[in-house]
């Protein structure tokens, strides 16, 4: 079938999806008057900062993304080291042009494919842009005049497709400098080595170009296939000389003067050259950049509407961004025909029922809350994820661990697919098989895999937990989180009749016990012979690939808490809920110093020894409610949502890890939270607005109402759901999702 036949179809098939998920505002039955339309818009896109979190540790980046986009075409302001993980740190007053794809918050650097700068003057290729610039950005846009060229340059977004509008200063030769080479690295002497293969063509006619790169930075073998297509014919093309050890090009594209603005599209595709070429032709059928951008704000509006918060100003920027960071990601990586290249590097079509293969999972860090958050927000995109993660399965046998772009990175521990794919099970979420999702589960945490490096169930289940002398790094927190795994293994095997397998697991769940020091207080490393480590030092941080340390990006005050699926056997375990409360206690207030952090960067929000900005402390905090302590809950979720998160462009006190940290920030403004991930019931914290509602499907609403906050020391006396009182401080999934009003009264008048 011809190309152009086929991207008739995929262009009505697009059109009919976006209309169908994004219909016309004034059609909803709410408002009909364009004023109206706008002041709707406005409220809540306005509060949307991307420049929250573009410095310090957050790693976001500002450029702009349709939600759940796969491309993200933005500024690269630097590269070669951890602070440039996403390519850009806001005020560096360098722009070395603008690449299409971005990681957002993420604590290793990839992607940044694909860099286009467009620039004027007589030197054969810019080296950056080392002036002072003016940026904006706001939800689908992106822009920045770069004073030294006199270009402005705008950016917008469709799903697969990076739009560029370029403004040059009249009478003056336009140029476009192409680097296929360039991505981010973890050191700039990478770059050349970073793609493993290259094809491009030029276009006969002088207004596109086209190829593919095979990359290998952090992510192996990543398949970038682009095409390129300008609004205007060049008049002068150069290839530039490569370094050694390249295989891709640098080019320099030359177009004659004009008034108009040089508009460029940047289709990106996993499969290959037909695949982009498509989706090209599919999402960018004209030159209409202000409409794209207009798609893309809707868009947006679309998502973030359905939550209304009344708060001050500067909770609403933060609640806002966080939303808008939450759906930056998972990235849908199937052409607008469904094809999309798996895990193991084979072109597949997506069996999703809307064609999607979703790729993005920062599980490590989302399992934990917002997975939870998309079950009641997005709730039609979860069987798409799930569906995901078993084509993942599917292709190499189990089930994903930290995936980005449709590669494996293997950089965390656990299998933490499976408590998100459990959740959605137990949650009632159709559109996947559960006999199979099961099997992916089984096969995950029972099998070895070869090149999955971080399992070993033999030695697990021999000795019931990981052992220092044997696994030289992280052996307790892989025990600990190895047992959230295996209890969600169990419940859903308890779900579908499978006694033995729920058994096996219920068993493994258990071995945490096996690493608690009764003497010390912590869950402390031992060697197989059962003898505890020495000398022990529970301030020590470690993680892979620093120093051998029993513990993942953190120290035993930090996995001290790490019993997601018990929390009655690990209060148990620690003396009973007085003594659970004092060691609760000590962990905020201790103020010894972490050992380590300036190594492991990623420790970093502390309160004490709690690590906000590291994952494994974000349910912490809620575990006084669970015993039976809400007002020094209280006082803890209160302290870290206003010390550790601010509208600033450091206001996030850690990587936001794919929408980790902002989930975190959502639900403590709500006022509950999943400390077990995958057992459908939140537990009550204390609300940091005054007022929710989020719009459920079916018209639906659920309402959070605070009583009485405001005054220092306010806490939740009492809680109730449509009027029934929830005694034990929780509520079930299922109970939110038929909607009504949540309240909670705080203990003053």
């Amino acid at each position: 079938m011809a190309i152009g036949r086929l991207a008739v179809m995929a262009a009505v098939a697009f059109i009919a999806a976006v209309r169908a998920e994004f219909p016309p505002l004034a059609g909803d039955g709410v408002v009909a008057d364009t004023a109206a339309i706008q002041a709707r818009l406005d409220a809540v896109t306005s509060c949307v900062d991307p420049f929250i979190g573009c410095a310090a540790n957050g790693h976001t980046y500002p450029g702009a993304t349709m939600p759940f986009g796969m491309v993200q075409p933005g500024p690269d302001s630097g590269n070669g080291n951890w602070d440039h993980c996403s390519g850009y740190i806001r005020d560096e007053m360098t722009i070395y042009g603008f690449s299409q794809t971005h990681l957002s918050g993420t604590g290793c650097p990839d992607l940044a494919d694909v860099l286009l700068l467009p620039f004027t003057g007589e030197s054969r290729a810019p080296v950056g842009i080392k002036d002072a610039y003016t940026e904006t950005s706001r939800v689908g846009y992106y822009s920045v005049s770069l004073t030294n060229f006199g270009v402005r340059a705008e950016i917008t977004a469709s799903p697969r497709v990076g739009w560029h509008r370029w403004s040059f200063p009249r009478g003056t030769p336009r140029k476009v400098y192409v680097d296929l080479q360039y991505g981010c690295v973890w050191n700039v002497e990478s770059v050349s080595r970073r793609v493993k293969s290259a094809r491009l063509a030029l276009a006969d006619d002088r207004r596109s170009f086209s190829g593919a790169n095979v990359v290998s930075a952090w992510l192996p073998n990543r398949t970038v296939a682009f095409k390129v297509a300008f609004s205007a014919p060049w008049t002068d093309v150069e290839r530039l000389p490569r370094k050694a050890g390249e295989n891709a090009d640098r080019l320099v594209f030359t177009f004659a003067p004009d008034e108009r603005p040089l508009l460029a599209k940047a289709a990106i595709s996993t499969t290959d050259e037909a695949g982009a070429a498509l989706n090209l032709a599919a999402e960018a059928p004209d030159w209409d950049f202000d409409r794209t951008a207009s798609f893309a704000f809707r868009a947006w509006h679309r998502l973030l509407y359905a939550v209304d918060v009344d708060a001050p100003p500067n909770v609403r920027t933060s609640f806002y961004t966080a939303l808008y960071h939450l759906y930056t990601q998972p990235n849908n990586l199937a052409d607008v025909d469904g094809r999309y290249r798996d895990a193991a590097g084979n072109v597949q079509v997506s069996r999703a029922p809307d064609k999607s293969y979703y790729s993005g999972f920062s599980l490590w860090d989302t399992f934990r809350a917002a997975h939870p958050l998309y079950t009641i927000l997005v709730p039609e995109k979860v069987p798409a994820f799930v569906e995901s993660m078993l084509s993942h399965y599917r292709a190499v046998g189990y089930l994903p661990v930290i995936p980005y772009f449709g590669r494996e990175s293997f950089c965390m521990i656990g299998n933490h697919a499976v408590p998100v794919v459990v959740d959605a099970a137990l949650k009632g979420f159709g559109g996947f098989d559960l006999d199979e999702a099961f099997r992916a589960i089984d096969d995950s945490l029972s099998r070895i895999h070869a090149g999955k490096p971080k399992e070993d169930w033999g030695l697990y289940d021999s000795l019931g937990y990981y052992p220092f002398d044997k696994v030289k790094a992280e052996s307790v927190s892989r025990t600990l989180e190895c047992g959230t795994d295996d209890a969600c293994a169990a419940r859903l095997a308890r779900r579908l009749g499978k006694a033995d397998r729920a058994a096996f697991y219920e068993r493994r769940a258990a071995y945490y016990r096996n690493l608690y020091d009764v003497q010390t207080g912590f869950f402390r490393a031992r060697d197989s012979q059962g003898r505890w480590i020495e000398p022990f030092d529970p301030f020590q941080v470690g993680h892979e690939g620093n120093r051998p340390n029993p513990y993942t990006e953190g120290n035993a005050w930090q996995y001290r808490f790490h019993v997601l699926h018990d929390v009655p056997g690990m209060m148990s375990l620690m003396g009973g809920k007085e003594a659970f409360v004092a060691k609760l206690d000590a962990l905020f207030e201790e103020k010894g110093a972490a050992v380590g952090t300036d190594v492991v960067r990623d420790v970093s929000g502390l309160v004490g020894q709690y690590a906000q900005g590291n994952e494994q402390s974000h349910h912490v905090a809620y575990l006084y409610t669970c015993a039976g302590r809400p007002d020094k809950a209280a006082a803890r979720i209160g302290e870290i949502f206003a010390t550790q998160y601010h509208p600033t462009t450091d206001g996030l006190c850690g990587n936001d890890d794919c929408g980790q940290m902002s989930a975190w920030y959502v639900f403590a403004a709500l006022g509950f939270y999943p400390v077990d991930p995958a057992g459908g019931v939140y537990v009550i914290g204390a609300p940091q607005v005054r007022r929710a509602t989020i719009h459920l499907p079916g018209g639906r609403k659920l309402t959070m109402r605070a009583d009485g906050f405001g005054a220092a020391g306010a806490f939740v006396r009492s809680a109730t759901f449509n009027g029934r009182p929830l005694d034990d401080f929780s509520i079930r999934h299922a109970d939110l999702m038929e909607g009504g009003e949540l309240v909670l009264s705080a203990n003053t008048p």
